[in-house]
């Protein structure tokens, strides 16, 4: 399936570009495959990403932790989402892909929020089992994705089995669709540009929240949906990471690296790249050139058929870093998934991949990261690259330049050479 114009977001008539239609379909037919293939009647999505996946609508990145919405997804026919008050009715109106029945307003918990005096822990659960009944799934188990505990207790008080269904939504979102593939590749060109804007602003004197706020800035501007979070890491924060960006302000040699955690059409990126800022040292060179020989490693290893365990393996062990074990450590030398959530299938750490492998298969999107700290004690260098699994092996989509360490700030000349250049022109 050819997708045209990779990085064009304007619907045109005369070539195939990214198909939305197709993309709605094609995942609740995933999503829905996977159910059958469990022992699960039917699943109730309260995670953001899921409802996402299977209803194709969203309303805005603040509903994101309230759980002011849940989706029903039967083993057969279609979902009926209940959603946060007039958002129902727009999607009556504008969301055909489904009959109206599906779009119904409906009250939840909202994580506590509504507790059990107010009656609406119970409403819900009352019209949840209306529909199993009605589908006659009733007395199967009902997989949840994740919820808040009066939520559960009123399922089981109307005599609900519930069971976990984020392995059945884990596996439907295993392998991305072309559709998926052609989102993913645009939200992480769009960091690309963020990594250009980067380069061209770090310097002396600039603070890291104000590199955050620019990136902020163009990634809207760029089309994003969401900014989950923009680290920033400079100097002596390096060493350790501390996963954060603070007010820190850059000075000439540091060493910073950055992660873009944005969304576009609901589908992520995880995208880190290190600068130096006015100069560099040798142990901030070999810092970076191990960190980048890690990566390539991991790379290098990525085909249909290798598994988790044979990347986790060329990945330096804990005490190698530094540190007493491998869950002190976790994350630095990481591997995970990504499509409408950050942490999808495949994940890949030295915590668990080297006795619980996961095979590679094609159509899987993941990024690769590595850490490696200077000899210095503060400056270190992190590394993170986004691969498409292909039939022969993997495609990189993150594209700003990663292979040599980038010295980024003002190029200063000393007197001496422009005394030099002087003479010779005499």
């Amino acid at each position: 399936m050819k997708i045209a114009s990779r990085g064009a977001t304007m619907a045109v008539d005369w070539e195939q570009r990214i198909d939305f239609a197709r993309l709605r379909t094609e995942r609740l037919l995933r999503a829905q495959a996977s159910l059958q293939d469990s022992e699960l009647g039917a699943v109730l999505l309260f995670d953001q990403n899921n409802i996402r996946y299977v209803t194709s609508t969203h309303i805005g990145e603040w509903a994101r932790d309230k759980s002011a919405r849940c989706a029903l997804l039967p083993r057969e026919g279609d979902p009926v989402l209940w959603d946060f008050g007039s958002a129902a009715k727009h999607h009556r109106l504008y969301a055909p892909w489904f009959p109206e029945s599906s779009w119904q307003a409906g009250v939840t918990s909202m994580r506590g929020a509504m507790p059990r005096e107010t009656g609406v822990p119970d409403a819900l659960a009352a019209r949840i089992r209306r529909e199993l009944e009605e589908r006659g799934i009733a007395s199967e188990p009902l997989g949840i994705d994740l919820t808040d505990m009066e939520t559960l207790y009123s399922l089981h008080r109307q005599g609900i089995e519930t069971a976990d269904a984020q392995p059945v939504m884990m596996e439907a979102r295993a392998i991305k669709t072309p559709d998926e593939i052609a989102l993913l590749e645009h939200a992480a060109r769009m960091v690309d540009a963020v990594y250009e804007e980067i380069y061209r602003t770090l310097r002396p004197g600039v603070r890291e929240h104000e590199v955050v706020a620019n990136a902020m800035r163009l990634l809207f501007e760029l089309g994003s949906e969401q900014v989950e979070a923009i680290n920033a890491v400079s100097g002596d924060r390096c060493n350790p990471h501390p996963h954060v960006f603070s007010d820190r302000l850059l000075a000439p040699g540091d060493q910073a690296f950055f992660d873009i955690i944005h969304s576009f059409m609901g589908y992520r990126t995880c995208y880190y790249r290190t600068f130096n800022v006015g100069g560099v040292t040798h142990s901030q060179i070999d810092a970076y050139k191990q960190c980048r020989e890690w990566l390539d490693n991991a790379i290098e290893l990525v085909r249909p058929g290798a598994t988790t365990d044979q990347i986790a393996s060329v990945w330096p062990t804990a005490q190698e870093l530094g540190f007493p074990d491998e869950q002190s450590c976790f994350g630095l030398q990481f591997g995970h998934g990504l499509g409408v959530g950050l942490y999808e299938a495949p994940m890949i750490s030295r915590v668990h991949s080297l006795d619980h492998p996961v095979e590679i298969l094609e159509g899987m999107v993941f990024a690769l990261e590595t850490y490696c700290p200077a000899s210095d004690g503060e400056s270190a260098a992190r590394i993170e690259e986004e691969v498409v699994v292909t039939a022969s092996g993997c495609r990189v989509i993150t594209k700003f330049p990663a292979e040599e360490l980038l010295v980024c700030g003002k190029n200063y000349v000393r007197g001496a050479d422009l005394l030099e250049r002087d003479a010779a022109t005499l």
